[in-house]
């Protein structure tokens, strides 16, 4: 396809998103327009949905995040599964979007992480970095008759970053504005926040992950309250009290000091921690409800954090955007706010701007599906600590 044709018409894609929480296939199509200056394009949200995964794959998945588990026939055979499941859901937000699949230009399809090794591993001269994402485009593509872009985060560690974080790429081109400097945290699993500097360049622009989103939030619940997934709406949390000697033993997690660029998951914040927040409950004699509000304070601080740490001396900013399940959770929310007000930052949702916190990171990988389509480099090398910029994912015909 000829990239000057691809970026000078209106078109529409879909994004595909499953993320380190499990909670289910996010689809968004989306419309996209170019820009006056070619360089900044409209992307107007169309339809989207999000399909829960059926129970068994769910904790067929979770099997997954142990690499003792982790087999090559079950990775194998999950890898097709899921790809089927995005075909499935990309074609019911298609249709949903009153569109036929012939209307579509691309998918692009984040897919699901099982494992992600950002940090380098040597091995004889060689520095190694690696990352598994699984839900075969090639299937994807072959369900839906459209071309899929998928696998996108191996070609940046390819060049030396950490394939991590990609969606900042997409929140410059979306969100940046000339007299306010923005902060856009998502709160998924994990917790990430982009800065974007007020009339900045891409090269100014940086982003990191925060440490924990739900992911700790939803572990305990899930350990402490069967049948539950998370703390909707915060009941739990509201109805605990912060035990302070737990939040300070659990703020010296080292990853909070690492410096940038720096990205986590599972890993680290995965089932183990859960198993040590659970023994440190017990030791400070903590209701279930009191160790969920601790663990819910932990992310907002963790958040806060990142800004003092990271942030407020070189950028001091005037807002901070929240997205993703977290900005439902109305208790984490209000303890952001008492992170951030007295540093002057005023806190919004998505929703509060006119747009939708579950669909953002779905209509990002659509657009990032569209940039690879055209051969246009999308990732930020100052986010990811790459050398280079360069073109992320594959493409299935």
């Amino acid at each position: 396809m000829n990239a000057d044709k691809h970026f000078n018409c209106r078109r529409y894609a879909v994004g595909l998103m499953s993320g380190t929480s499990v909670d289910g296939i996010d689809a968004a199509a989306i419309e996209i327009v170019d820009g006056i200056d070619g360089e900044r394009p409209q992307a107007r949200l169309i339809a989207f949905e999000n399909t829960s995964y059926p129970a068994a794959v769910r904790e067929e998945i979770f099997a997954l995040f142990d690499p003792k588990m982790a087999t090559v026939d079950r990775v194998g055979r999950m890898n097709v599964m899921l790809g089927e499941l995005y075909a499935k859901a990309a074609l019911s937000v298609i249709a949903k979007a009153e569109l036929v699949p012939e209307d579509i230009a691309v998918i692009g399809s984040h897919g699901q992480t099982i494992y992600h090794s950002p940090e380098v591993q040597s091995w004889e001269d060689l520095d190694l970095r690696y990352t598994v994402q699984i839900g075969e485009g090639a299937v994807i593509a072959a369900r839906t008759g459209i071309p899929c872009v998928s696998d996108f985060r191996p070609a940046d560690m390819a060049v030396g970053g950490q394939g991590a974080p990609l969606v900042p790429f997409t929140e410059y081109l979306l969100y940046r504005e000339r007299d306010r400097t923005l902060l856009l945290q998502n709160i998924g699993g994990i917790g990430n926040i982009t800065v974007l500097p007020a009339n900045g360049s891409p090269e100014q622009v940086y982003a990191f992950d925060t440490g924990p989103g739900n992911m700790l939030i939803d572990g305990a619940v899930a350990r402490l309250y069967p049948g539950r997934t998370m703390d909707t709406g915060g009941e739990i949390a509201r109805e605990g009290s912060v035990h302070s000697g737990m939040l300070e033993r659990l703020q010296q997690e080292e990853y909070y000091k690492l410096p940038l660029p720096k990205s986590t998951g599972r890993e680290l914040f995965g089932s183990s921690y859960v198993d040590r927040l659970l023994l440190y409950g017990q030791e400070y004699k903590l209701s279930s409800n009191d160790l969920i509000a601790t663990v819910t304070k932990l992310t907002a601080w963790s958040i806060g954090e990142g800004y003092r740490r990271f942030i407020r001396d070189r950028n001091p900013a005037d807002a901070m955007i929240v997205g993703g399940g977290g900005s439902y959770n109305p208790v984490l929310m209000a303890y952001i706010e008492q992170e951030f007000e007295p540093m002057g930052v005023k806190v919004l949702t998505q929703e509060d701007v006119g747009l939708n916190s579950d669909a953002k990171e779905a209509i990002a990988f659509a657009l990032l599906a569209d940039y690879t389509m055209a051969g246009r480099p999308n990732n930020l090398p100052n986010v990811t600590g790459a050398r280079r910029s360069t073109v992320l994912g594959k493409i299935s015909y």
